[in-house]
């Protein structure tokens, strides 16, 4: 099932629905809890789409696709190398990302995200995937220079605008072995697989989970293909994952710096 969250002219309150060819039914309760699902009706085009989820936290992979980590001239790391975005940084499907005047190099980085459904600690490889929700698309935009400069990630990683998100959750998606592609202005700059990742789903579900509770609507980031390049006020960036769909976004400078 593909779960939507959405506003509407008539109600501007966020809202969860699912999507079925093009159409749209709202959800009644939580897709982290019971819920009914209504007939889908309505065309996605009358919705506004959200990111599908409002995340706690924001956890990343670094170097989790070795050709990535070479393209870097850094080491695969021996245990997942995690770090956080902050949930200011999620924009949805087909807004802007901004870029930021602090920065002269900002990339993307296209992504598969894991949103977690159900709240755990000391997950093991048996229960793991029992906490995954589902699955959506994220581009984990980078300010390199700043990374490079700073010795650590926060700032590169997390100015307003670096995760676009969506543009829905897919519940029933296979991560095993899915391909993911960026291209920006319809020129393909990232290609690989899913069956590539360094760790793979369940082991980055239990070593974060030994660290910090996950908590439902909680994402994952689970690392990047290589082919990162630099973006550009006027381009648009176009990450799509087989089976899950495609994520858009325009990019534009920020106004008034």
């Amino acid at each position: 099932m593909r779960i939507i969250r959405y506003t509407t002219p008539k109600n501007t309150a966020p809202q969860y629905g699912w999507v079925y060819e093009g159409r749209l039914g709202a959800l009644q309760g939580s897709p982290f809890g019971a819920f009914s699902r209504e007939e889908a009706r309505t065309p996605l085009e009358d919705v506004k789409i959200l990111p599908p989820v409002s995340p706690s936290k924001i956890i990343c992979i670094g170097r989790n696709y070795v050709a990535h980590a070479e393209e870097h001239h850094a080491e695969v790391p021996k245990v997942p190398l995690i770090f956080l975005k902050p949930p200011s940084s999620v924009i949805a499907h087909g807004e802007s990302i901004i870029l930021p005047p602090q920065s002269q190099q900002v990339e993307h980085e296209a992504e598969l995200a894991v949103v977690i459904g159900k709240r755990g600690r000391w997950l093991n490889l048996e229960n793991a995937l029992q906490h995954v929700l589902g699955y959506t698309i994220a581009n984990d935009v980078t300010a390199r220079d700043l990374q490079r400069s700073d010795g650590q990630w926060t700032r590169g990683k997390g100015f307003d605008t670096f995760c676009p998100l969506g543009p829905w959750i897919e519940t029933e998606f296979d991560p095993a072995d899915a391909l993911i592609t960026c291209k920006v202005n319809g020129e393909t700059r990232q290609m690989g697989s899913t069956r590539d990742m360094v760790f793979d789903i369940r082991q980055l579900l239990v070593f974060i989970s030994s660290v910090m509770t996950l908590e439902p609507g909680d994402l994952i980031l689970t690392g990047t293909p290589a082919g990162v390049s630099p973006l550009a006020a006027g381009d648009v960036v176009t990450v799509s994952i087989e089976g899950l769909g495609v994520l858009e976004n325009p990019v534009q400078a920020e106004q008034g710096h």
